[in-house]
């Protein structure tokens, strides 16, 4: 299993970012360059044991990762630092692939739920709204997704005043009122 730890689980965070703060020896250190699609990236993980802090209170943890993504896209520089906690021992070659793999599934999703829909700056009173909301999220995506939208900001300034447009293309069909 590998989860990828934001910002808003603060403990954890800040554990594993203080893991890496400094010029230490890493037991995992693996980069790869890529240049594509008008783009230039620097991948490079470092990963070393989970502390016992960690490992207490996440059963199974063995890796905490840190994860840099670091060039130039469009012309303009940038870097990113991800992180990660997983429970699977592998190579290091091995590991950064899966980290890199499992980046792309939150480029596609997580990405477009937090920036587009700002999932994560809502807060809800009920367990129960975080899940239904989440399922009106997944529906709407979807449904972009599948009727042509590559851009979802594109695609939401395109329906966000016709929810017929967008009912229809799920097959429902709004009342006409009189």
């Amino acid at each position: 299993m590998l989860l990828t730890v934001k910002k808003n689980q603060r403990t954890l965070h800040r554990q594993i970012a203080d893991q890496f703060r400094y010029q230490r020896h890493f037991p995992v250190e693996e980069s790869d360059f890529e240049k594509s699609h008008g783009r230039q990236v620097l991948w490079e993980l470092r990963a070393r044991n989970a502390t016992e802090a960690i490992r207490e209170r996440w059963i199974g943890a063995s890796w905490i990762i840190e994860l840099v993504s670091s060039g130039q896209r469009d012309g303009k520089p940038f870097r990113h630092v991800h992180q990660f906690i997983t429970t699977m021992r592998t190579s290091p070659k091995a590991l950064l692939r899966l980290v890199r793999q499992r980046w792309a599934i939150e480029n596609e999703w997580h990405w477009v739920r937090d920036v587009q829909l700002g999932e994560d700056a809502h807060r809800y009173a009920e367990r129960n709204g975080v899940q239904a909301l989440a399922l009106l999220r997944t529906l709407g995506l979807n449904l972009l997704r599948t009727n042509g939208f590559r851009s979802i900001r594109a695609g939401l300034m395109a329906v966000a005043h016709d929810i017929n447009r967008m009912l229809g293309w799920s097959g429902i069909q709004a009342l006409e009122r009189d």
